[in-house]
């Protein structure tokens, strides 16, 4: 292993030991959680100067230029979440964009108004809109007591799809379980070996939307598809140690989890709610599959609003009353959901993370519209699951496709 990799899976992993749930997965060499778990908890200062030592020796390294330049990206994120936990001052913004290299605004409410306009028109009817949307979920919700049946009956068919469309190793597998309360809908643990973990929590049948999304962000083509092709290509394929682990605060997570947002639209593309009206009438429930493909992309338009209320509560003073009411009025949630995202904005680890979905989401969007028309969104997509970008190379050619005239 190239030493300076082993440095950074190192202070990868030390840094897991403070701040727990930072190493959202590792299935390198095994020595090296044997070492780290015999040593004391390391002083986030010496992290800090060890990342900025790893960072110095980069240049003159015998990595290849496209390696150095994701080992910089991430070590400069480990960097400030050492500084952070040893007790520097960070605005949430300055947060954010030290750990994904994204700047975060808030977005004007007359946009989030103008989608609960359409929102009013698809769901037509008496009685305030929050009402309405609410009906609306209850009625394309899938009983806790079916959600794991019917997520397995969708990841198998999104299993095939993707295998056909994308490629996926033979030994390949995910095991789905349901927790009852977690601060998120769904969390995938990579296990090494082309195989993952999927914990989805029981209020992600929600809405009927969730299970399709879900399973597509999280498995297939989404973040197990990734880790299984990039085991595949780059670790086993090219011996690039360091995308055996996956951190949470660093610009891959952006780039990661934007892909995954993307990743139902390019395994199925439009017509997606009425082909899973279909799977889940095997499984005996009803959805409205056409409308609730077209509520999910409003609901889309209003994620934005999740990043406003962390700045809210975060950099401008905001209580947690106002957040949350924040969160109930432009994204017309009920108390219980709205406070379920409050846990996510507010935890000490996710808050920053929050942004990665609406901000990754548009920066890969944008990255896949400014990609050769020439190619199908499906080989667009592939270059995401097999090749390490980071969000600076995606900005570069979308600012590069705008240069480019016609």
């Amino acid at each position: 292993m190239n030493p300076l990799v082993r440095d950074y899976l190192l202070l990868g992993l030390r840094l897991g030991r403070l701040v727990d749930g930072l190493v959202d997965c590792y299935y390198g060499d095994p020595a090296l959680p044997d070492q780290v778990a015999a040593e004391a908890p390391a002083d986030p200062r010496e992290l800090s100067r060890q990342a900025t030592r790893t960072l110095a020796a980069l240049p003159g390294s015998d990595l290849d230029p496209a390696r150095r330049q994701h080992l910089t990206a991430q070590l400069g994120a480990l960097r400030a979440v050492a500084d952070r936990v040893a007790g520097t001052p960070m605005s949430f913004r300055d947060e954010v964009r030290a750990y994904f290299d994204v700047e975060v605004t808030r977005t004007a409410p007359e946009r989030y108004a103008a989608v609960h306009d359409e929102m009013d028109a698809l769901l037509p009817g008496p009685g305030p809109l929050v009402d309405r949307v609410a009906e609306f979920y209850r009625c394309n919700t899938v009983p806790p007591e079916r959600l794991q049946r019917c997520v397995q009956a969708v990841s198998d068919a999104l299993r095939e799809r993707t295998r056909d469309r994308f490629g996926l190793p033979e030994t390949e597998r995910v095991e789905y379980t349901v927790v009852p309360d977690a601060p998120w809908n769904a969390y995938n643990r990579y296990l090494g070996e082309f195989r993952s973990a999927v914990a989805l929590n029981a209020a992600s049948g929600r809405s009927v939307a969730a299970l399709p999304i879900l399973v597509a962000h999280e498995s297939y083509p989404g973040h197990h598809t990734e880790h299984c092709l990039k085991e595949a290509d780059l670790v086993r394929g090219n011996g690039q140690d360091e995308h055996t682990i996956a951190l949470v605060d660093t610009p891959r997570c952006l780039v990661a989890e934007g892909m995954a947002e993307a990743a139902v639209d390019a395994v199925l593309g439009p017509g997606w709610g009425e082909w899973t009206a279909r799977i889940l009438a095997g499984e005996g429930v009803h959805v409205e599959g056409e409308r609730v493909e077209r509520m999910r992309g409003l609901v889309l338009r209003l994620m934005p609003a999740r990043v406003d209320a962390a700045l809210l509560l975060h950099d401008e003073g905001g209580r947690r009353e106002e957040a949350v009411a924040y969160l109930r009025r432009w994204m017309l949630l009920p108390p219980e959901r709205a406070e379920q995202m409050f846990r996510f904005i507010a935890d000490p680890l996710w808050r920053a993370y929050s942004v990665t979905y609406s901000e990754g989401g548009r920066l890969v969007d944008a990255w896949l519209a400014a990609r050769d028309p020439s190619t199908s969104l499906a080989d667009r997509f592939t270059t995401l699951l097999r090749e390490p970008l980071l969000p600076a190379q995606l900005r570069a050619d979308v600012a590069g496709a705008s240069l480019v005239p016609g």
